[in-house]
């Protein structure tokens, strides 16, 4: 009987794989780019998985709904790709959460935590869906920029200072907007605008911001590199989560790149600096071309 059973075990996968059926089950990352729970659906730009499929943006089937609860766009999860042949879907979603175990980061989560416990009543980040406030700062062409007035784009937030050391800090967040300015050359300014939050502005000022640009080839129509006094920067930083402090002449800080709508709300707030400046373009896209 056993015999049997494993003749037609061997029987049925032979049938399957002639007919394409055959099940394979593949892990895969990448970063989220939209989530449909009413249509237990998610897409996801995929990373690379040799011998599979190169990086690309997919949408997956997902047959379990509760997978989806906390998933949001922006988010970066590992998950199982069930591939039929004829069909697939995704299974096992976990969500990744950033972890950097370099000093930096790490004291800026700690001294984050601190500042949380010594004012608990402080305002919180912003998460997805809410209406960010709106807030004025000045560019490097020193002009006046009001959120507000940028309503109707989709607006991409890094964070940055003039004299980061660390070419994986500031030097990759704002490289990554760089990318979205030559990715999508026809939509700047008309659906898509940027801004670099400068975060040092004790230091970095006027002439040392309009350098700064100059060296992204900043049209300041489109891409605003701003800065203003502190205590407003740091207001606008921590809508967004992200933290900074002054430690023996440099800036200890979190790291943070954020989606604005068009309708002026958090479409989504990327942790980190570990995902790609594709990934990043194909997150902006989703948010620009969402009806």
């Amino acid at each position: 009987m056993k015999h049997a059973t494993k003749v037609w075990t061997i029987t049925v996968v032979l049938l399957l794989s002639a007919h394409g059926w055959a099940v394979e089950k593949h892990a895969l990352s990448g970063l989220v780019l939209a989530v449909s729970p009413s249509h237990r659906s998610i897409t996801v730009s995929c990373e690379k998985v040799p011998g599979y499929m190169d990086a690309m943006v997919m949408p997956f089937d997902v047959r379990n709904a509760k997978l989806l609860d906390g998933v949001k766009p922006g988010a970066t999860i590992d998950f199982t790709v069930v591939d039929k042949g004829n069909s697939s879907y995704a299974e096992g979603i976990r969500v990744r959460r950033y972890q950097n175990f370099e000093q930096e980061p790490l004291e800026a989560r700690r001294l984050a935590i601190l500042s949380n416990l010594a004012n608990p009543s402080a305002p919180k980040a912003l998460k997805p869906q809410q209406s960010v406030p709106d807030f004025t700062l000045s560019d490097q062409d020193r002009k006046a920029i009001s959120l507000s007035q940028l309503k109707g784009r989709v607006v991409a937030v890094s964070f940055a200072y003039v004299r980061c050391p660390n070419p994986a800090y500031c030097f990759r967040l704002t490289s990554n907007l760089g990318q979205l300015k030559k990715r999508f050359p026809g939509r700047l300014g008309r659906d898509l605008v940027l801004l670099t939050i400068i975060i040092d502005p004790e230091h970095d000022q006027n002439d040392a911001i309009a350098n700064y640009a100059k060296i992204w080839n900043a049209d300041p129509k489109t891409w605003h590199f701003l800065t203003g006094p502190l205590p407003e920067v740091q207001r606008v930083s921590r809508m967004f989560g992200m933290e900074f402090w002054s430690e023996e002449g440099l800036l200890v800080h979190s790291f943070h790149t954020a989606i604005i709508d068009r309708q002026g709300k958090l479409f989504a707030n990327l942790e980190g600096n570990q995902f790609t400046s594709r990934q990043l373009g194909d997150l902006v896209q989703t948010a620009m071309d969402r009806p």
